[in-house]
């Protein structure tokens, strides 16, 4: 069966702030994609897999209330979640186990978007 999820972008205002944070917060490099009417970071991803990026550009406006992305974060997701904390985020909802599925934390990123994360341990 086929993920119906195939792409993601996440809103930004200041995109260079927005790209520094997820960059550290997750020790990898975003692929810069610029077009007149937007930039966007990539997140490294698979290919054929599941893929995204901060997007900013006319029509992008950051939101804590809209849809939640829930990124992976790797073995043990405090450790982002540490990171993101340090570098402006907030955490809305601590590290929680959901059972058998691992667990998940929610946080604030720099521009204001309430992103999740997901790790097994």
């Amino acid at each position: 069966m086929q993920t119906p999820i195939s792409w993601f972008e996440i809103p930004a205002i200041n995109f260079e702030r927005a790209r520094h944070f997820y960059e550290q917060t997750f020790g990898v490099e975003l692929h810069l994609e610029e077009k007149p009417e937007f930039k966007m970071g990539i997140f490294p991803h698979p290919e054929p897999g599941v893929g995204g990026c901060i997007t900013s550009g006319k029509g992008y406006q950051p939101s804590a209330g809209g849809t939640i992305v829930y990124l992976y974060a790797g073995n043990d997701l405090a450790q982002p979640l540490e990171r993101a904390v340090r570098l402006g985020g907030q955490v809305v909802m601590p590290k929680t186990s959901i059972g058998e599925h691992g667990y998940i934390a929610l946080f604030k990123d720099s521009e204001g978007n309430t992103v999740g994360l997901h790790s097994m341990n």
